[in-house]
């Protein structure tokens, strides 16, 4: 069981600071609000040690707010909530306490704008960078219907099964990702070290050089000579890449072709789906009506084709259509079964608890696909490595086989 290292507020804003053992945070916000304190900040050993020099800090607030930042803030403001402490005095122990300055900033406009007389779900709104339209929506039904402790739970719960389901892809995509950087490091290596050396040789030899290894050592020479010029355009790429992926059209483009690769494209479309029936399902049970359901929905898909389903269908729906009939126009992203489910959900009136069966279903169906990605990658990286050894060792050693043969 690790140990975490906590800090905790109680209802009169004084601050406790200790070590507890925990199964996870969950567990030890629960064994200090029965102390009667809230949960401010944890760290756990295992973190602390992968953070030592404080790296892993730094990356987020680069970044931006993270899901866990706000998985954090989340599950204890629901806790203060339950326990009847004001929002604006909620929200303002919590931003005390955020260490991510753009969420700390955030949240203390948020008070003052609660202290003027401002609904919650309103100033939510003021900060879509922060909480999306399926936040403050959902807080805006807790609102009006007395329920905000419950919705805030379900908030807690979506944001966690999110950063599930996005850790688990990352995690699948790691291993190759670091094979692809190694291979990487060690080619420019061999470019800048061996290479030249080589050269030289071939150059006092006098040997006539194939086209291959000119190739080889013309780029050596470049990242021998050129080193600056090499790190500047790489500088220039990633940030080319980066904005274009900040535009509609240059994600979509991406994704475009993502979704025609084997395997990792079936991926990509399932937890687009998940995070659209996730979507639905929360908005449907918290009472939210089907067409602001489907325009919530809309709003927040980060793909194109899956948005345009989902603004088409709300206008087919507007018209009197049923959902499943709807969907079942897109064949090429929602499988058979999802529209069978839709349908069995429209005749039960149970829609939201079977979408959220389907959720789960498809969590667990990425799950195990992402579990099996690194073996299927594994083999295909073994061949991409060995046909780079390959060119190399064959455009080097060519022009030895053919000088000894002249002897």
């Amino acid at each position: 069981m690790p140990l975490f290292q906590y800090e905790a507020k109680d209802t009169n804003n004084n601050s406790r600071k200790g070590y507890l053992e925990a199964k996870d945070k969950i567990e030890l916000a629960k064994k200090l609000h029965n102390e009667g304190y809230f949960l401010i900040s944890a760290v756990s050993d295992k973190e602390q040690a992968a953070d030592r020099f404080g790296i892993i800090s730094s990356v987020r607030e680069f970044f931006g707010i993270s899901v866990k930042d706000k998985l954090f803030f989340f599950r204890n403001f629901q806790v203060m909530v339950s326990s009847g402490i004001a929002l604006p005095r909620s929200i303002r122990t919590l931003a005390e306490q955020t260490q991510n300055k753009k969420f700390k900033n955030a949240l203390f406009q948020i008070e003052e704008n609660l202290l003027k007389g401002i609904s919650l779900s309103r100033c939510f709104s003021y900060f879509p960078e922060i909480f999306s339209s399926l936040i403050t929506n959902m807080i805006k039904v807790g609102e009006e219907s007395g329920t905000l402790e419950t919705i805030l739970a379900s908030i807690s719960e979506h944001l966690e099964k999110e950063n599930q389901l996005k850790n688990k892809i990352i995690s699948a995509l790691m291993y190759p990702s670091i094979i692809i950087l190694a291979m990487m490091g060690i080619g420019v290596l061999m470019l800048v070290v061996v290479v030249p050396k080589l050269a030289a040789t071939f150059e006092e030899l006098e040997i006539e050089l194939p086209i291959t290894t000119k190739i080889v050592i013309a780029v050596g020479y470049f990242l021998l000579n050129y080193w600056y010029l090499f790190l500047i355009l790489l500088a220039a790429v990633v940030f080319l890449v980066r904005r274009l992926l900040k535009t509609p059209k240059g994600r979509n483009f991406l994704e475009d072709i993502l979704f025609k690769i084997p395997l990792l494209g079936d991926i990509i479309k399932k937890y687009y789906t998940a995070e659209i029936l996730r979507t639905l399902s929360i908005l449907i049970r918290s009472g939210v009506p089907i067409l602001n359901s489907l325009e919530i929905a809309s709003n927040i898909a980060q793909n194109k084709k899956f948005k345009n389903s989902l603004e088409e269908t709300k206008e087919e729906v507007k018209r009197g259509g049923s959902l499943s009939a709807s969907l079942k126009k897109y064949p090429e992203i929602y499988p058979d079964t999802v529209i069978e489910m839709f349908s069995v959900g429209e005749e039960t009136g149970q829609t939201g608890q079977i979408l959220e069966k389907l959720t789960a279903f498809y969590d667990d169906e990425i799950a195990q696909t992402t579990q099996g990605l690194s073996s299927i990658i594994e083999p295909i990286l073994m061949i991409i490595i060995g046909a780079a050894i390959g060119f190399f060792a064959v455009s080097m050693i060519q022009p030895m086989y053919s000088m000894l043969g002249s002897i």
